[in-house]
This record gives C-alpha cells, sequence and structure tokens, in this order.
C-alpha cells in the first residue's frame, strides 16, 4: 500500500504541474492542443513513478483538459462534431505512451539489475583472488624461511631474509586491503606500515637498538602504500646491516606525516602530488 500511495502521489504530482503549466497556456492560446501536455505528463510520471503513477497522472490530466479546455468549457460535451473521434484518438496515443513508457523502465530495470548482479560476482571473485594472493605470498615466504635455515652461508641467509622480507610486506599489503575490501582499494598506512615495522624490527635487530615510530592515519592507493612497504623494508635491513656494526647501541626513529616544512634532517622524503606525505628514518 505504501509503495502505490507514493506512486499515485508521484502521479498527482505530475499531473498538478501539467495543470499549472497549461493554465498559464490557456491564457495565451485557449483551447489550443488541449491534450499536447498530456503526453510528456504521463511520460514522466511513468518513467520515474511507475505503471500506476502514469495511470493516475494520465486520468487527472487528460480529463481535467477534456473538461476544462475542449469546448464547452467546464463541460464534457462537445461543441464541435469532429472532437469525439479526436478525443479518442489522443485517449489511445496517450495509453499507448503509458504502455511503451512502462516497457522501457521494466526493460532497464531488469539489465541495471543484471549488470549489478554481474558486478558483485566479479567483487566476489575479484575478493577470492585477493585472499589466494595473500596466501600464495605467505607460502612464499615460509618456503623462503625454510631455506634460509638450511644454510651457514651469512651471505645467502641474508639474501634470503631479504627477499622473505619484501614478500612478506606485500603479503601485509594484501591482508589490510582484504579487511578493508567493502571500504574501497585504499590501504589504511598507521597499522600497515605498524605490523612491517615491528616484524622487520624485531627479526633485523638485538635488544640494544631500540626503535621508536609514529605513524600518520592516514589512507594511500594499494600501489603506493606496497612501494613505501618495500622503501621501508629497504631502509630498516640497509640500517640492520650498516648502521649499528660491532654489536653498537643505538636507536632508530621512522616518522610518517603530513608536511609542513622540510626540515633539514628530512631524508628520504616521498610524495605524490595528490597526496603528500613526508616519511623520514634517522638515526639517533
Amino acid at each position: 500500500m505504501a509503495k502505490l500511495a507514493a506512486e499515485g502521489g508521484f502521479g498527482i504530482i505530475c499531473a498538478a504541474v501539467m495543470i499549472a503549466l497549461r493554465s498559464g497556456v490557456d491564457t495565451l492560446a485557449p483551447t489550443s492542443g488541449p491534450f499536447a501536455l498530456v503526453y510528456p505528463t504521463v511520460l514522466v510520471a511513468t518513467l520515474f513513478g511507475h505503471l500506476f503513477a502514469g495511470l493516475i497522472a494520465w486520468a487527472l490530466s487528460f480529463g481535467w483538459a477534456w473538461y476544462f479546455v475542449l469546448p464547452y468549457a467546464e463541460s464534457f460535451s462537445f461543441k464541435i462534431p469532429t472532437d469525439p473521434p479526436r478525443v479518442a484518438i489522443n485517449l489511445l496515443a496517450s495509453l499507448i505512451v503509458i504502455l511503451f513508457a512502462e516497457s522501457f523502465r521494466r526493460a532497464v530495470r531488469y539489465y541495471a539489475d543484471v549488470i549489478e548482479a554481474s558486478a558483485d560476482r566479479r567483487l566476489t571473485l575479484l575478493a577470492e583472488l585477493e585472499h589466494r594472493t595473500k596466501n600464495n605470498f605467505a607460502l612464499v615466504a615460509s618456503l623462503l624461511e625454510i631455506q634460509k635455515r638450511r644454510h651457514s652461508d651469512e651471505r645467502v641467509t641474508r639474501a634470503l631474509e631479504d627477499a622473505s622480507g619484501r614478500v612478506m610486506t606485500f603479503a601485509d599489503a594484501y591482508t589490510n586491503l582484504a579487511a578493508e575490501q567493502e571500504e574501497g582499494a585504499d590501504v589504511a598506512m598507521k597499522p600497515y606500515l605498524e605490523r612491517l615495522i615491528e616484524r622487520l624490527t624485531k627479526a633485523s635487530f638485538a635488544t640494544n637498538v631500540s626503535v621508536r615510530y609514529s605513524i600518520a592515519d592516514l589512507t594511500l592507493p594499494r600501489e603506493q602504500a606496497v612501494g613505501l612497504g618495500l622503501y621501508l623494508n629497504e631502509s630498516i635491513a640497509n640500517s640492520a646491516k650498516y648502521a649499528f656494526p660491532d654489536d653498537r647501541d643505538g636507536a632508530l626513529e621512522i616518522d610518517l606525516y603530513w608536511p609542513k616544512a622540510a626540515g633539514p634532517y628530512a631524508y628520504p622524503i616521498m610524495a605524490w602530488a595528490k597526496r603528500p606525505f613526508r616519511l623520514i628514518m634517522r638515526e639517533v
């Protein structure tokens, strides 16, 4: 009932607008084309308010034009002998407009539903692909870790460790993306980089090196987030190799924030034109 009431109300509104427009025209050209505005009225009412709205608009607008505009005014009688067949033709033609408009509306709705269902299936398949990709990254990282344990050569171990770190960087990005799939294709940088930093520092530094980090609560497209994660992976790996030789004590600071002004120690700087931000790593 509520749906029919809404459709009927929309049909009444369309008819009222047509009557107002026709009343204005009638002051300049009385009785000319009494049913001319009925056609666009029923077309709009049917396309946007469904069949019931079109029928309501048709009955009100056609009846009003017949009664008030067609001579004799304020009567359903005919002044001109040729008016009855003209009225009948206009009545049938306006009904045909309603039928065609309703058929077109239903066809558009049907194909819109088909396209929406197809899009939903593709999103489901994409989510499944993202999940499988994340699992594959984790599997590759595990295989690299197994290979690393089988070698005693420090150079081979370091190479496998670097490769494993890169793979896990991609895996973390896909994990974050899968958790926020409904939100879009952006990656929340704060949880993503915090997990990455904690994993890398735990694997790379001894307890004599402290790591402090401050990550801004911002989001970036997945491609940029992965690139930034790879960059951070390389930077932390290089710091572990060269910054603290001979078990030297030290500290590392990592900051990702929206820049206000460039500082003298702001190295390296990574920025995109649409999303400017700055990543800073420095030895303390």
